[in-house]
């Protein structure tokens, strides 16, 4: 079984972050580790505090899985310091690194800035450059790259200006915009545009976390890029078309979906 690795921050309410992430993993028929960036109080209404963790101990937790295993692939979520995001890459640096696929969290979905301002330059020189993919949505993408998005050609312009930053590859998610949700897909040579149907639902907490999860899983497990994303964007789509309610919020995806025939996941 293929080994992936989390690096992200953890979300209480199990929805999204190192809770979420490991749930894809699993789902995805990988074994899922994690070093933790920040702890966070948050239900399905928000994000109510963050706590960072020391940078020295989150360089502890790569070493010690490095130390021991290989690791096949690695998702980046949540880290919002820059000394913390400088040092992730430094120590990541000291090994053969695999298949990186990095969201770059900014945004919750109920609207909280996870990601410090000073932080972003640091994602932008250190970590970006470093990943294979990189899976933003419209709003992190205008942040990057100070264009707005307001059409698919924007969307384009966006991706290879995000290209120009170093990564491997690029995934634009296009939720944001009206109309069915396309996303575009750069990945170093051709472009290639994935459409969807929009789901009416609000069951949808942590999508971010896990379509890069997913693809991250499939990366590891010897997909192309292409392939890997066509399969992680099939697998939320059904993870929303289950999803549930968890709380007065935002309600939660169905990782699961596919283990539990016929059954009823609100039980």
């Amino acid at each position: 079984m293929k080994k992936v690795l989390t690096i992200a921050g953890s979300d209480s309410s199990g929805g999204a972050g190192i809770q979420g992430d490991l749930k894809a993993f699993s789902a995805n028929e990988t074994f899922g580790m994690s070093v933790i960036t920040a702890v966070t109080a948050q239900n399905t209404q928000g994000v109510y505090m963050v706590h960072d963790i020391p940078k020295e101990v989150i360089e502890a937790q790569i070493k010690a899985l490095f130390n021991d295993m290989v690791i096949d692939g690695i998702k980046i979520g949540m880290v919002s310091i820059p000394d913390t995001i400088e040092m992730i890459a430094r120590t990541l640096n000291l090994y053969a690194l695999p298949n990186i696929v990095l969201d770059p969290v900014m945004v919750s979905k109920s609207g909280s800035n996870l990601l410090q301002p000073a932080a972003v330059n640091a994602l932008k020189e250190q970590l970006i450059p470093m990943a294979f993919l990189i899976t933003p949505n419209i709003l992190e993408a205008e942040v990057l790259t100070g264009i707005k998005i307001l059409s698919e050609d924007d969307m384009i312009m966006a991706a290879r200006e995000l290209m120009n930053l170093g990564c491997g590859g690029v995934l634009l998610k296009g939720g944001h915009l009206d109309g069915p949700a396309v996303d575009i897909l750069h990945d170093g040579k051709e472009i290639t545009r994935f459409e969807a149907d929009r789901i009416s639902s609000n069951n949808n907490h942590g999508t971010g976390c896990a379509l890069s999860s997913t693809i991250c899983s499939n990366l590891a497990k010897g997909y192309s890029l292409p392939v890997a994303v066509e399969k992680g964007k099939s697998y939320v789509y059904e993870s929303i078309s289950n999803g549930f309610s968890v709380g007065k919020g935002v309600g939660a995806l169905h990782h699961f979906h596919s283990f539990y025939e016929g059954g009823d996941h609100n039980e």
